[in-house]
């Protein structure tokens, strides 16, 4: 394999590259006509992508010394830390019950899903399985199961909450953002952080919790619907 050498230095009548490779010694003198780069290709010097060169510039001499490769036999470092995101969206009906975080929120109207429809935790669920690299919650609790028809969600956090601690991780800190029209959560924003934080096995200080109105655009402005994201930090243990 031909190696290129780019040299910018100063024009002189010529330049010597020395190789010392399989014990035996090449010297090549080359001529520079111009200071820009130039470009030499020379199949006596066979150099593999994985050789470390010590290149060494004296006044007319440049030294390719091989030292061998420097490529690793290890096997690739386990991540200090993940980040995953999770999004979630229900439609809001009459006569299902509004339940977010765990918490049963006074509503006329309710999420309409094959389980509780609780959007904050569906989507810190996918916020967790997502940093872990594993599938979505709609694949791992399928809503076509009957067994999981009206199933509270904390199910749903805890198997993922199993699954981290499996992975070596624990949360570092988890930022969620709920966007509804109607009802104002104001009232109810701490019972919904102290029972996420309760079921995350969580210090207070790393969940976070924000309430945002969609400005009366589109279904969640319209109180048609409910939606939620959140960002989850896991630290390695």
């Amino acid at each position: 394999m031909a190696t290129h050498l780019y040299t910018s230095y100063s024009p002189i009548a010529t330049r010597t590259i020395s190789s010392n490779t399989n014990n035996s010694n090449k010297v090549l003198s080359l001529p520079l006509q111009h200071r820009h780069a130039k470009s030499i290709a020379s199949s006596s010097l066979s150099l593999r992508p994985t050789t470390r060169l010590s290149i060494s510039a004296a006044v007319g001499t440049t030294a390719v010394q091989v030292d061998g490769p420097t490529t690793s036999s290890k096997g690739p470092k386990s991540l200090p830390f993940r980040v995953g995101h999770g999004f979630d969206l229900h439609r809001l009906e009459p006569g299902y019950p509004l339940i977010i975080g765990g918490i049963n929120i006074p509503h006329e109207r309710g999420c309409e899903a094959h389980s509780d429809g609780d959007v904050l935790l569906h989507c810190v669920v996918d916020a967790i399985l997502g940093a872990l690299g594993l599938p979505d919650i709609g694949q791992i609790f399928p809503d076509n199961d009957p067994k999981w028809k009206g199933a509270p969600s904390s199910v749903f956090i805890k198997e993922a909450v199993r699954l981290m601690h499996e992975a070596g991780y624990d949360i570092g800190n988890l930022d969620a953002t709920l966007i509804l029209q109607r009802p104002k959560l104001s009232p109810h924003k701490e019972a919904i952080r102290e029972n996420l934080c309760q079921l995350l096995g969580a210090d207070p200080s790393v969940i976070n919790l924000k309430a945002k109105t969609h400005e009366k655009v589109d279904s969640l402005g319209e109180n048609r619907s409910i939606a939620a994201h959140t960002v989850v930090l896991l630290m390695k243990k």
